[in-house]
């Protein structure tokens, strides 16, 4: 079978390689569609650690596809099914775990991560992914390439439950990638009033408000851009782009009670923020983090997409086949577009 591995830092080929064999407690996925995420560029652009030459890792925790081959002793899933996969996978014994929190495990496995995931034409779904409920199933009307969007979509919506959006929450976005447009579809679905929409690029702000009309568009500094809309400030704020700056500067733009989602992470040499705690103190503030998703969280995000609840095609830029993988990295290394998926 075809399949990208990454050798090491900016080092990717396309490989043939067999096609895994599974034993009975296992599954077998034929990959149908699978998405780049930012921790995909990342590793590419850093390399990853262990990953070499000898040691060649698969890429790709975003994949949706096909049940093709199930072992004898599985019994929840049937040649022939639609599914999406859900990447992080727990121990399934310590206390996370036991609470329903896997992908918060400390020796948790993941596709694409620790093993080998979903730029292949096959995947080899293992025991305790089956066992503890990765496999999301899927209606026929969904394409293959909008359930790979699933696991983006449930990170955003794992942060914005832990954030708490509430009906008429006025929000402000900052980062109009791929994962800030998710971030508008999620605070629609929950109900929050005004979106306002901020970031370094004028072309993903237009982009933005071409997807969403009703969306407030920001360019330049948020605060003047406030003033001119006669918004004193909101109530919620999220980060959806690896900016220090926008971090320490979203305290002054937050209402009385107000909530800050810092989602993602920031490179290791600006990942120390200073913040004015006063604000925090005197606006009684809270900040909140969060990374990755339960499983309950991708299989109810599943349910939505399969519910046509969540728009998902918007954010699809182009498609490529697996042999133009370099291509599709290069632009979404280039930050071109918003989403790009291999289709096989």
């Amino acid at each position: 079978m075809k399949a990208i591995q990454l050798l090491g830092k900016e080092k990717l080929i396309l490989a043939e390689t067999p096609i895994p064999e599974i034993g009975d407690d296992e599954a077998l996925l034929k990959v149908r569609a699978a998405s780049i995420c930012g921790t995909d560029v990342r590793m590419y652009r850093n390399g990853y650690k262990n990953v070499s030459e000898d040691n060649p890792l698969v890429l790709g925790h975003e994949f949706a596809g096909d049940i093709v081959k199930v072992g004898k002793n599985v019994t929840s899933l049937t040649v022939g099914q639609k599914v999406a996969v859900a990447p992080n996978i727990g121990c399934g014994t310590c206390d996370l775990c036991v609470s329903g929190q896997t992908h918060l495990c400390n020796t948790y496995d993941a596709f694409g991560i620790s093993m080998d995931g979903g730029f292949a034409e096959y995947v080899k779904i293992p025991e305790h992914a089956i066992r503890q409920g990765n496999i999301a199933p899927l209606n026929e009307e969904i394409s293959y390439a909008e359930a790979a969007l699933v696991e983006p979509l449930s990170c955003v919506y794992n942060g914005q439950e832990l954030v708490g959006v509430r009906p008429g929450d006025d929000v402000l976005i900052i980062g109009m990638g791929p994962i800030g447009i998710m971030h508008i579809m999620v605070a629609k679905l929950f109900g929050a009033g005004k979106i306002f929409v901020n970031d370094l690029s004028k072309e993903r702000v237009d982009k933005a408000k071409e997807l969403f009309p009703d969306v407030y568009p920001i360019y330049g500094h948020v605060k003047e851009a406030f003033a001119s809309y006669g918004q004193p400030g909101v109530d919620l704020c999220i980060i959806a782009a690896p900016a220090a700056e926008a971090q320490a500067e979203s305290l002054n733009y937050m209402n009385m009670n107000g909530r800050l989602l810092f989602f993602g992470g920031l490179p290791d040499h600006k990942k120390i923020v200073p913040i004015d705690t006063n604000i925090l103190h005197y606006k009684q503030l809270r900040i909140q983090g969060c990374t990755k998703q339960s499983v309950y969280s991708y299989r109810l995000c599943a349910k939505l997409v399969n519910d046509k609840r969540i728009p998902l095609a918007k954010i699809m830029s182009d498609s490529y086949s697996i042999e133009d993988f370099q291509l599709a990295m290069d632009n979404a290394v280039a930050a071109k577009g918003l989403k790009h998926v291999i289709v096989f």
